[in-house]
Order: C-alpha cells, then sequence, then structure tokens
C-alpha cells in the first residue's frame, strides 16, 4: 500500500461526503478503478481503511498518525490473513508494541479498544468476505421509471361527469368524421377499380389485326359489359353510402341525446362585490314584490 501523507488523509477527511472521501482514498492509494458490486472485498477494505481514518480524526489524533492508523490497519489485515482468533489477537499485541514510538498512551489505548471492538469481535465475518474468494452472482436489471404527468392548474380542472359528457361527445364527433372518410376512401377507390376493369375489357375487345373495324355484336357486347362493371361498382358504393348514412345519422342521434342529458356545470365561487350584488338581484325583487302585496 502506499504510503499516505499528512495532507493526503486531510483532504479526505474534509471531503463531507462519503462517495467523494472514498474516491480520494481510493486515488492516494494508487487502486484502479473497480466495480463496487462485483468486487465486494475490495468494496468492504476501502471501507474499512475509509473507517479508520474518521476513527482517528474523532479520537484527536495528529494528521501524521492518522496516516500511520490507515497503515497499521492494513497491516493487520494482511497479517491476519488465514490465522485462527488467537492468533490474530497476538498479532494485534504485538504490532501495538511495534508502534509504540507513532502513539502515545492515550492514542494507543484508543486504537486496542477500537480494533477489538470492530475487528476482533467481527473477525470470523471479516476473514470470510476478505481472507477467501467469493462467487458472486449479481443479477442486474435496468428499469424505466415513468415520471407522472405534470398536472394542469386547478382553475382549468371540471366536474368528473361533465369531463365524461365531453370525452363522450368528442368521441362520436371523431366516429362521425371517421365514417365520412371511409365513404370517400371508397369511392376514390372504386373509381380506380373501375379504371382497371374498363381498361382490361377494352384491351380485351380490341381488334386482333389493326384497323379491323368491331362487328355491331361484339360492340353491343362491349357496351353491355361496361355498363354491368358500372352498375355494379355504382351499385356498391351505393350500398356503402346508405349504411355509412344510416351510422351517422345514428351517431349525431347519440351525440344530440348526450347534449340533451349533459350534466349541469357547478356554479363558480362569487368572489368579488358585483358578483355579490348580481347574485342578491333576484332576492331584493322577490323580497319588494312581497312588500307591495301586503300594502
Amino acid at each position: 500500500m502506499a504510503l499516505l501523507t499528512p495532507r493526503g488523509v486531510k483532504e479526505v477527511f474534509q471531503s463531507q461526503r462519503l462517495p467523494q472521501g472514498r474516491e480520494r482514498l481510493r486515488r492516494l492509494l494508487n487502486w484502479e478503478e473497480f466495480d463496487e458490486q462485483r468486487d465486494s472485498r475490495r468494496s468492504i477494505l476501502l471501507d474499512t481503511l475509509y473507517d479508520s481514518i474518521i476513527f482517528a480524526v474523532g479520537k484527536g489524533f495528529p494528521w501524521v498518525q492518522v496516516a500511520q492508523v490507515v497503515k497499521f490497519t492494513e497491516e493487520l489485515l494482511r497479517e491476519t490473513k488465514g490465522c485462527s482468533i488467537t492468533e490474530a489477537v497476538t498479532i494485534l499485541g504485538n504490532k501495538l508494541r511495534d508502534y509504540q514510538d507513532h502513539f502515545n498512551t492515550t492514542h494507543l489505548l484508543a486504537l486496542c479498544d477500537y480494533f477489538h471492538h470492530t475487528f476482533i469481535r467481527h473477525y470470523k465475518l471479516y476473514q470470510y468476505v476478505l481472507g477467501q474468494d467469493q462467487q458472486v452472482s449479481l443479477t442486474v436489471a435496468h428499469l424505466e421509471v415513468c415520471m407522472p404527468p405534470q398536472p394542469l392548474p386547478l382553475a382549468e380542472g371540471m366536474d368528473r361527469d361533465l369531463w365524461t359528457h365531453r370525452q363522450q361527445v368528442v368521441a362520436l364527433t371523431e366516429a362521425e368524421a371517421q365514417k365520412r372518410a371511409d365513404v370517400l376512401l371508397l369511392k376514390e377507390t372504386l373509381l380506380l377499380e373501375l379504371e382497371s376493369s374498363l381498361q382490361k375489357v377494352f384491351t380485351a375487345a380490341a381488334p386482333a389485326q389493326p384497323g379491323r373495324v368491331l362487328e355491331r355484336q361484339e360492340l353491343e357486347s362491349l357496351v353491355r359489359q361496361v355498363i354491368h362493371i358500372q352498375m355494379e361498382l355504382l351499385q356498391e358504393l351505393l350500398q356503402c353510402k346508405i349504411q355509412n348514412t344510416f351510422a351517422i345519422l345514428d351517431l349525431k342521434l347519440q351525440k344530440k341525446t348526450l347534449n340533451l342529458n349533459a350534466p349541469t356545470p357547478n356554479p363558480p365561487p362569487i368572489t368579488s362585490h358585483a358578483g355579490q350584488e348580481e347574485a342578491l338581484k333576484p332576492h331584493r325583487v322577490n323580497k319588494e314584490k312581497k312588500v307591495k302585496a301586503r300594502k
């Protein structure tokens, strides 16, 4: 591990937010970027080193000694890898003696108490996570969160029954317009079909030899075919128009019925003095009439 400088640990601590402080510590340690979710071992090790900085600063360690605490933590985790808890306690005691020249008695006791209540108390958990390779089975699902639409101002709101009525009227109006569009589309389609059918008839009736005049019977047959084609297409168009006309009339009747049974909108609230005067006029007139009748 790269030896941290007092200035470096001070910058880590002064990063008020946890992600920024951990990221700053990672860079000072010369660690490459890693996936926090997939590389849980390195993530927990970084958390442990970061927590040691927070502990040391909270206990009033000088910045020089804070850097030594981080070094102490990294060495302890590395040297106790694969050891029993008894061996880990022995290693912790030996390292505390080795660091007597770096810390005073108060800070040394605080450091001993910190590792007894964190590292030693949860020693098996540390060994399980940091002492052996983990098989991580991670499933990542990307979910799209759709934000609700921005609500309209309350002044533009209306009664629910009135809104439902207007939606029904709009739907009937759109259905009526669609029926009219269907008739126009069918008319254009039948005209194209008529043109194509007549073209086939004329082509079939054309004389094989150029310049030959059609016989009377051939001409009469051609006329009958043309009239028959026109009558069939005209009959289909007329039938469609009749059906759509009845459908449009039915839609108009439904819309008329809806308008007759339209819900009455709630009266707007009277907020101005002029509005109050207008609302009180009928009451005053009725009162004056009653007074005159008594006289």
